[in-house]
């Protein structure tokens, strides 16, 4: 008796964790439907006409052209916008691990709990505050236009962020280490180089990531202190909505354009990303 009464149990049980799998899958599902939708259709819609984009049976139903994609890279010469939004994530990028990195060593080894405050203070700080004056120190500096405007205004955030990650990643790294260095005759700086820097290169690329992914992504900066020569991809988008109409193909072309290159990377980097992110949230 008791025998069958266990079996119950548990077939009990094995089919509550199957109906609780089951709902699962539908939520991540349902999920991932609402989130996926934008990005299929603005694939689908860089390959339809105006026409199709408009008409809502013409949803999945449609002859694929790639005039939008010519229209992008030949009309609308997109090739040097690329370029741009390149150079001004790659720079920004280097520069503020070049900074932020030792920074944020010192600052775990030297206990510095005002500075990493005051590097939390400088990500709450919203961009779009700082871009009056911003304008108005570049404008008597007269680099408004250039690389360097861009440069400086995307470090504003993509250094207190490399920082703050670099942070997670430092303190996860055995001081033993860095005094076995010490005792071989290594220098501080020498024990930087030679021993946490190497361990920290998972905390590197993730910090890398993410900041490249701003500048690629961002707007607003560009939209105030680029010029003519220096438009990045965000704001080269423009072209294709005009005062009376919108080339509704040619703007979903060039968004995928926009898009592509930073969910390959997300793709293939998700690794770096999770780790990057959760460091530090299990310690203690």
């Amino acid at each position: 008796m008791s025998g069958s009464l266990t079996l119950s149990s548990r077939s009990t049980r094995s089919r509550r964790r199957r109906r609780r799998e089951t709902w699962r899958w539908v939520a991540i599902a349902v999920i991932s439907m609402v989130f996926l939708f934008p990005l299929l259709w603005m694939f689908l819609a860089s390959f339809k006409t105006s026409l199709d984009i408009t008409d809502p049976g013409a949803m999945f139903s449609f002859s694929p052209t790639l005039k939008n994609f010519e229209n992008v890279f030949t009309q609308q010469d997109f090739g040097p916008f690329i370029w741009n939004s390149f150079v001004v994530g790659a720079v920004s990028t280097l520069v503020s691990l070049v900074i932020a990195v030792p920074a944020a060593y010192a600052m775990t080894r030297f206990t510095m709990n005002r500075s990493a405050g005051m590097l939390l203070v400088a990500r709450i700080i919203p961009g779009v505050s700082l871009l009056v004056p911003w304008y108005f120190v570049f404008s008597k500096m007269g680099v408004v236009g250039g690389y360097l405007p861009l440069i400086v205004s995307h470090m504003f955030v993509a250094l207190p962020l490399i920082a703050w990650i670099m942070l997670s990643f430092f303190e996860g790294i055995p001081v033993d280490l860095e005094e076995a260095g010490r005792v071989d005759g290594l220098t501080p700086i020498g024990v930087f180089l030679r021993i946490a820097l190497p361990l920290s290169v998972p905390g590197i690329a993730t910090a890398s990531i993410l900041a490249f992914i701003f500048s690629w992504n961002n707007f607003l900066f560009a939209l105030v202190l680029s010029g003519e020569a220096t438009r990045t991809l965000p704001v080269a988008i423009f072209n294709f909505i005009a005062y009376s109409s919108i080339d509704w193909g040619g703007l979903m072309a060039a968004s995928v354009v926009i898009t592509f290159p930073v969910m390959v990377m997300a793709l293939f980097t998700q690794k770096y990303i999770v780790s990057g992110l959760t460091a530090g949230a299990t310690k203690g």
